[in-house]
């Protein structure tokens, strides 16, 4: 059963008419207060990768649980259908565990807190936060297990339970979570930090309604919501086609051999309504590569993609949920059956927004990003040193953003909101690696009129004994181009030993010995291109060649001829670019690099130096227990 809410006697909140100054003030103090959470988080954590790298997410809500600002809503639905208690002043939730709150999180490295805020006893909003610990236990260090077949595999989770009461901390179990993990102590100063954001949010939330009456506040922020709703429906009306759209895209392995795995979505509009279906999705995996993506959350993906794509001034917001609806079949890749692993759900995670812009483009090619997003590399690295203490790095690293219409991607840059890398220097005085190389890739990206953004290409000299984990993906698929852009170049990792021998490394793979003087060159993908290459102004390849972002040689997919003297050569140029036009013929709509799977897999292993990966082993479409599960 639901949550029940417990306060005072006092009249429910109830709507009055709000101006619109008024509505824009509260509006701009509730950005504010929301971004104050960041910057308690950042300067109290202690774990890097919400330190210095912002692995957390932020928000505030109405009584009701709905984002009015922030970065990721839908938290909050899924834990009052989850949590059967109480809810009263002075309290604060956490749970880590996904099928608790039916995928509001989407692994158990992620600690999601939650408070309701209350004045004079009345609840009037709601607050929450999670973040990504660097540690929850399991069988890897990270948490993150490649090889897990049951999420009891990947670190102790916690349903949702009240770890203030009343203002009131319980100690007992956040003694058992800290007990089960391998940095205790980054894991209670990130803890401690998230539950300071979340008093602030309330803090200020109690300022505003003081300052404007509790009914205005309210008001307020259900206006607010109304006019994401309003902006929302005109947007699906005018780029949302009645005529299905179909897309699929592929996570290349799942780190146990096999793959690649299809995702598949069709969209269509029925009157005001957007409509989602993922059927045509492959089953569940064996492996840890499942996402459990709450509805919820996907459609928040959604408006987040269709804000900055058609319209970045819409204020986003929960507003506009009730005008899509997501169909997500039971068992397979993106809603798998408790206890499927989830740990490494990134991969998934990824090419959901390629799987959107593939899909909204379809009707309106003019507003086409091509694929870049991809994926979200992942590298750990841990062991004891030589003075006995325990080291473990995680850190996330990014790759080439997609060309969109507007204009190039960038290079080496990440599409998680306010997302930064963690500097060199942090790395290097805090961990026994040297970084020896960080560098954007010449040609990684995708030719096109709008370029690709190149990948990343990281040296890790490591200077203890030790091991690392590596999770990535677009190693065998490539991240596709539109309108005639090309695909961008695919990620690999080469492992080169100090007695001068190289391995190349899977995408995914954990417990990789490294001794000190050993070398990871870490490459990332690069951003698909957007629109005819052979369309690009010239003095834009010239000016990239010159940057070092694209060579002379690569300057010749764009049908540009470069000189000995690096100027532009206008009659070579000229000849060059009407035999290619000549040689392809008309533009696609979509160019995947491959014609079909079998195809990419027949020339995977010449061209990666790993073996192509087999057909998934598809696990049983219902899994009743544990028990069963593990025999």
């Amino acid at each position: 059963m639901p949550a029940k809410i417990v306060q005072s006697s006092r009249k429910r909140l109830k709507k009055v008419k709000v101006d619109t100054v008024t509505i824009d003030i509260i509006e701009s103090a509730l950005r504010n207060a929301r971004f104050e959470m960041d910057t308690v988080l950042f300067r109290t954590a202690m774990s890097p990768g919400i330190r210095e790298q912002h692995d957390e997410f932020p928000m505030i809500a109405n009584v009701d649980g709905k984002m009015v600002v922030g970065q990721f809503g839908s938290f909050i639905h899924g834990f009052m259908q989850g949590y059967g208690g109480t809810v009263e002043e002075g309290d604060v939730f956490l749970t880590n565990d996904p099928y608790s709150v039916d995928g509001a999180i989407s692994h158990a490295n992620d600690w999601l807190m939650l408070m309701p805020i209350y004045r004079a006893g009345r609840l009037i909003a709601w607050t929450a936060m999670f973040g990504h610990m660097t540690d929850v236990g399991g069988k890897v260090a990270g948490s993150l297990p490649t090889d897990a077949r049951t999420i009891y595999e990947e670190g102790i989770t916690v349903p949702p339970v009240k770890i203030f009461k009343r203002g009131v901390l319980n100690e007992d179990v956040l003694k058992i979570m800290l007990h089960n993990c391998r940095l205790p102590h980054w894991n209670l100063s990130d803890f401690n930090a998230i539950a300071a954001a979340l008093r602030t949010a309330g803090a200020r939330c109690i300022e505003i309604s003081e300052r404007f009456g509790d009914d205005v506040f309210h008001s307020a922020m259900t206006e607010m919501l109304a006019r994401n709703r309003r902006a929302m429906r005109e947007l699906i009306q005018r780029t949302v086609p009645e005529s299905k759209q179909y897309f699929e895209d592929y996570i290349c392995d799942d780190g146990m051999g096999m793959g690649p795995y299809k995702i598949a979505c069709s969209m269509w509009r029925e009157g005001e309504k957007c409509i989602f279906d993922f059927k045509g999705t492959d089953p569940q995996s064996l492996s840890s590569i499942n996402f459990l993506l709450n509805e919820e959350m996907f459609k928040m993906f959604a408006g987040v993609y269709m804000i900055m794509v058609f319209d970045p001034q819409i204020l986003f917001n929960d507003g506009f949920y009730d005008l899509m609806e997501v169909r997500i079949p039971e068992g397979t890749l993106l809603k798998p059956i408790k206890p499927a692993a989830l740990s490494c759900r990134t991969h998934a995670l990824g090419r959901i927004f390629d799987i959107l812009g593939g899909l909204l483009g379809q009707g309106n090619p003019q507003f086409m990003c091509a694929a870049g997003f991809s994926d979200s590399p992942h590298l750990m690295y841990s062991g004891y040193d030589r003075n006995g203490d325990w080291y473990q790095l995680y850190q996330i690293t990014f790759g080439g953003i997609p060309g969109k219409p507007f204009g190039d991607g960038p290079d080496g840059h990440s599409l998680w909101p306010s997302f930064t890398n963690v500097p060199n220097e942090f790395l290097e005085s805090y961990f026994p690696l040297r970084i020896e190389a960080y560098e954007t890739i010449p040609d990684s990206g995708g030719p096109g009129k709008n370029r690709g953004g190149n990948g990343l290409r990281i040296g890790y000299r490591f200077l203890e004994p030790g091991e690392i984990s590596i999770h990535d993906d677009r190693w065998l698929t490539y991240p596709w181009g539109v309108n005639g852009g090309l695909p961008g170049a695919r990620s690999r990792k080469t492992l080169l030993r100090k007695d001068g021998s190289q391995t190349p490394l899977p995408s995914k793979v954990d417990h990789v010995k490294v001794e000190a003087g050993d070398l990871l060159i870490a490459d990332t993908w690069g951003g698909g291109g957007c629109g005819d290459p052979l369309e690009r102004d010239p003095a834009k390849v010239k000016f990239d060649v010159d940057a070092g972002l694209v060579t002379r040689d690569g300057a010749r997919r764009y049908g540009v001829v470069i000189n000995n003297q690096g100027a532009i050569d206008e009659v070579a140029t000229k000849l060059l670019r009407t035999k290619m036009a000549e040689e392809r013929g008309p533009v696609t709509l979509f160019d995947r690099g491959f014609r079909s799977i079998d195809e990419l897999k027949a020339r995977c292993l010449s061209e990666t130096g790993l073996a192509p990966p087999t057909q998934p082993e598809f696990g049983r479409s219902k899994r009743k227990t544990a028990s069963a599960d593990a025999a």
